[in-house]
């Protein structure tokens, strides 16, 4: 008996894959249980980023300053489960050997800029790939690739699961875009530099709460104060990202824009090509071989 993978013919859909013609195929099909720890690590990590604003005055979490290390240390070992999880239920070999070559390329664009003036054209790639390859890949890539960014970079701290969990987001939001059967050419373009834009400003606004606790009385006007009410430390948050990262962030924001109009269609076209060749939603079937001799009659 042999095993036949309905094939691809060139760079058109699978033959037989029932996928139809304008379908886009997933490296990782999402089931319940990889659905489930995805919204847990969101809502931990939400948690996790937010505690300085969602903390109660009264509550002993407000005043800890255990609360940041507890947070970094909790966050690898849910984002391992994570990762297993949409591992055991949805990776094959195959989106294996590609999230490999991804997350290296990813890795290896992140030194390019170095994070000079905003200067990250990995957001680019993480964006572009969530959209083709689906929000389960997507969340995968992101956190591998910035872990396997900051171990080339040296950049291993107790913020690197903070920027995993974000480049995860950012790389699952991509793949929950709409459209994505439907929407190509400079339309799509636009929408993925949109994104990319929000993102890459998100990425930054939401990586600042993971250090502005720790800044606290060093500047009474931009440093979060312990039991404070909420509208106080929100407008000395937004004031700190003001005056620290919005020069950083708006660059990455316009080099994300620059590089998917210029190089977007180029990229997802070999992305795409690639996921369809891989046959990630074709099954395979099996055919009996024929009987010894049979050929010879």
């Amino acid at each position: 008996m042999s095993a036949h993978p309905h094939r691809t013919d060139g760079d058109g859909p699978p033959t037989g894959s029932g996928t139809g013609p304008g379908r886009q195929a997933r490296a990782v099909r999402l089931g319940p249980r990889s659905v489930a720890a995805l919204v847990l690590i969101s809502a931990i990590g939400v948690m996790a980023f937010g505690w300085p604003l969602l903390a109660d005055s009264a509550s002993g979490l407000a005043h800890s300053k255990d609360a940041p290390w507890l947070f970094a240390a909790l966050l690898p070992m849910l984002l391992a489960v994570v990762v297993a999880t949409i591992a055991d239920t949805g990776l094959d070999a195959k989106a294996i050997a590609m999230l490999g070559v991804l997350a290296a390329a990813g890795a290896a664009m992140r030194p390019l800029g170095a994070g000079t003036a905003g200067i990250e054209p990995m957001f680019f790639l993480m964006v572009l790939s969530g959209r083709v390859l689906g929000p389960g890949f997507g969340f995968v890539l992101g956190s591998v690739a910035m872990f396997a960014s900051a171990l080339l970079t040296g950049g291993v701290g107790p913020w690197m699961p903070f920027q995993m969990l974000t480049m995860g987001w950012v790389s699952m939001g991509a793949g929950l875009l709409p459209g994505a059967d439907r929407l190509r050419g400079r339309r799509e373009l636009a929408v993925l530099a949109a994104y990319g834009a929000v993102a890459a400003v998100f990425y930054g606004l939401v990586m600042n709460l993971q250090g502005w606790p720790y800044i606290a009385g060093m500047a009474s006007g931009v440093s979060f104060v312990p039991g404070d009410p909420l509208d106080q430390n929100l407008a000395r948050y937004i004031a700190y990202c003001l005056a620290t990262s919005l020069g950083w962030d708006l660059p990455r924001a316009l080099v994300t824009v620059i590089l998917t109009f210029t190089l977007g269609g180029t990229v997802l076209k070999a992305l795409r090509r690639a996921t369809r060749r891989a046959a990630f939603d074709v099954p395979v079937s099996f055919t009996p071989d024929p009987p010894r001799g049979a050929a010879s009659r």
